[in-house]
């Protein structure tokens, strides 16, 4: 019989305290937006490691494709929270999902195999973010347990009430909304679970 190797991500930690003991990070992912919509956006990598000759500098860019975009609260596709109960712990933090507020579009940006210089792996278009969810204007990734969670604030339309669609851990297609009852909130401006 096949074993299966859960081997846990160097980046995770069971609590907040071990954490602390974290090595600082090296490089920062940090949108590059252009207001005017004249030219796409970009995702920017800044090196933060005050040893480093390139330090504080943008040492490189990945270029979207798509203008007006408007790239909001985007992050990673795993993270600490796959430790909790009936999480995925053999994810790596490796994705950087990055939504358009502004197009409901999302961008998949692989940084594993050169950190340095992440290359855009897959694009999702707000069609489909709409045909799986009925959500636009895409505001904030949180990654979880069991998925990848993102705030939208407009329906269909672009008009609220906004809501909370979920991204497949593996695949990164959009499964469809998360929540059964949003309640009273309108926007769906921001969000958390209890773990």
């Amino acid at each position: 019989m096949a074993q299966i190797s859960f081997k846990v991500d160097p980046t995770f930690y069971p609590s907040a305290k071990s954490a602390t003991k974290a090595p600082p990070e090296s490089l920062a992912y940090v949108a590059g937006i252009h207001a005017n919509g004249e030219k796409p956006d970009f995702v920017g990598v800044i090196d933060v490691d005050p040893s480093s000759p390139t330090y504080s500098k943008l040492i490189s860019k990945v270029e979207l494709p798509y203008k007006g975009d408007e790239l909001h609260h985007f992050g990673w596709n795993a993270c600490s929270s796959v430790l909790c109960p009936n999480g995925k712990p053999n994810l790596e933090r490796r994705y950087l999902i990055v939504p358009g507020l502004r197009s409901s579009r999302i961008y998949v940006i692989d940084t594993k195999l050169d950190p340095k210089n992440p290359k855009l792996v897959k694009v999702i278009q707000p069609k489909e973010v709409v045909e799986a969810s009925g959500y636009t204007r895409l505001h904030t990734v949180h990654c979880g347990p069991d998925a990848i969670f993102i705030s939208a604030l407009g329906n269909s339309e672009g008009e609220g009430p906004g809501g909370i669609l979920v991204l497949d851990h593996y695949t990164l297609e959009v499964l469809g909304r998360w929540e059964v009852d949003r309640g009273d909130q309108y926007f769906s401006y921001d969000f958390w679970w209890p773990t």
